[in-house]
């Protein structure tokens, strides 16, 4: 069911956050980081007795360290395996080497899976009336997931472009399809990231509130989605 929280306007083209809001990313993401564990135990046995806690310990301070790596999912972690490598006793070129093939093994571990048939149905029924694009803060393979054929690109933050809510990669979709900003609807999980990050850019939001099963969400405080779908049915009832 679409609810109406401040009105939407004629739009041109769809915008849609990929993880949380087109699959379920939460076990994906689990799995793929324990099979990275598994991955470098038996490739570099000094990392055995490092967790999932002691990588994201390192990351975190990385990040402080380095604000900008916050902004690039792929980068963040490529920095976070190299200098954990070095710190457990690796030079630094195979640590730099082994990071690199680490980080292609993660990807490609996250992108491990093909989005639901029902899913691409229907966005495929609403690229007969719009353009689709893929905005995400996550590094997912949309080709190797099933979303070529539906969206027309994806873009990642990095190289300068920031994360959501910051407005850079929705300026840079509406600039590539040359529509004007309040032209583009975009749908997504995160009240922060989504609704806010399109309402800064002066595009319109969609809010998928709940998503796959969570508790419903409560907006925040400074600015509400133009619609709140509870799934992916509430767009396609907007074209029919």
């Amino acid at each position: 069911m679409v609810s109406v929280a401040i009105g939407l306007r004629p739009f041109k083209a769809i915008s849609f956050d990929l993880d949380d809001t087109l699959y379920d990313n939460r076990p994906i993401i689990m799995a793929a980081e324990q099979r990275l564990l598994s991955y470098l135990a038996e490739r570099h046995p000094l990392t055995q007795d490092w967790g999932l806690d002691d990588w994201q310990a390192l990351k975190r301070s990385l990040i402080r360290q380095c604000p900008s790596l916050a902004h690039d999912t792929s980068a963040a972690r490529l920095v976070t395996l190299e200098q954990g490598l070095i710190a457990l006793g690796y030079g630094k070129t195979q640590a730099g080497d082994a990071a690199q093939q680490a980080l292609a093994y993660f990807v490609e571990q996250r992108s491990d899976f093909t989005v639901a048939p029902e899913v691409i149905a229907k966005l495929s029924r609403l690229s007969q009336h719009y353009p689709l694009v893929g905005i995400t803060n996550g590094n997912v393979d949309a080709q190797r997931i099933g979303l070529g054929e539906v969206l027309e690109f994806v873009l990642h933050p990095g190289n300068g472009t920031r994360m959501k809510p910051y407005p850079d990669m929705f300026y840079q979709t509406c600039q590539r399809l040359h529509i004007g900003c309040n032209q583009l609807l975009h749908l997504g999980d995160s009240f922060k990231a989504d609704v806010q990050g399109a309402r800064r850019a002066g595009c319109q939001s969609a809010w998928l509130n709940p998503a796959f099963d969570r508790e419903p969400g409560e907006p925040g405080l400074g600015c509400l989605p133009h619609i709140t779908c509870s799934e992916l049915d509430d767009l396609l009832a907007l074209i029919d």
